[in-house]
């Protein structure tokens, strides 16, 4: 009887203390999430964070030509023959609507780029011939002379592996650029995805706004500046 009992709160700890250890090792997780875009604070002109519902950090602010920049971070598990990706998304706006078609271009598409505009577009272009799959589309009110300006353009901008999806809009232009790749161990016993990154790199974050804001002067570039410094 002695014995029951002593093994019954024996497997009472073990259990409490596993839940204990799951609920700290979540929290700790999430606090590291959380810090992922320490260091934009230092590169944009009134910087802001805050936390998007996933625990990700979206952190806005100006660049010096006085742009405003969103920066968002997506966690993309349903990459196929690749370990899960950290993206990091750069939307740029411009100060005032431009008179420009919609178009993107897409890297290595699967169909199952649930973060992507370009899926959502309606015309689908001739993409320019890279080393790597691409998907070109748009909204269908672009000129001739604009789809090849923005082919050659995509030509060279995707010569940049870590470049996922590049769009331009009348209102802003997108870029999603890879940020980390999980931990093989991670994902091939556990099938989770932890990125070993502490914080994203300042120069990951300068080297995607300043491709961003290369490829917002595609349509424009008499009007603006050839690229955006942070600040």
């Amino acid at each position: 009887m002695t014995i029951t009992y002593l093994l019954s709160a024996f497997a009472a700890l073990a259990v409490i203390w596993f839940i204990r250890a799951a609920i700290h090792g979540h929290r700790d997780a999430m606090q590291q999430r959380g810090r992922l875009l320490d260091e934009a604070h230092g590169l944009l002109i009134d910087p802001g964070i805050s936390l998007a519902p996933d625990q990700f950090p979206v952190v806005t602010g100006q660049t010096s030509d006085g742009r405003h920049v969103r920066l968002e971070l997506i966690a993309d598990t349903m990459v196929t023959r690749r370990l899960p990706q950290l993206w990091l998304k750069v939307t740029l706006f411009e100060g005032e609507r431009r008179d420009c078609p919609s178009l993107g271009a897409l890297a290595r598409p699967t169909g199952s780029e649930y973060y992507s505009i370009v899926h959502s577009f309606p015309e689908w272009m001739k993409p320019p011939e890279i080393s790597m799959s691409l998907l070109m589309r748009g909204d269908g009110h672009a000129t001739a002379r604009q789809e090849a300006d923005a082919g050659r353009h995509f030509q060279r901008l995707f010569a940049d592996p870590k470049v996922k999806e590049a769009v331009i809009t009348a209102k802003a232009t997108r870029l999603i650029y890879q940020a980390s790749q999980g931990e093989r161990a991670a994902h091939m016993f556990l099938r989770q995805a932890r990125f070993s990154v502490e914080t994203v790199p300042a120069a990951t974050i300068v080297q995607a706004i300043a491709l961003a804001a290369g490829l917002s002067t595609v349509f424009c570039e008499a009007e603006m500046q050839p690229v955006a410094k942070v600040a």
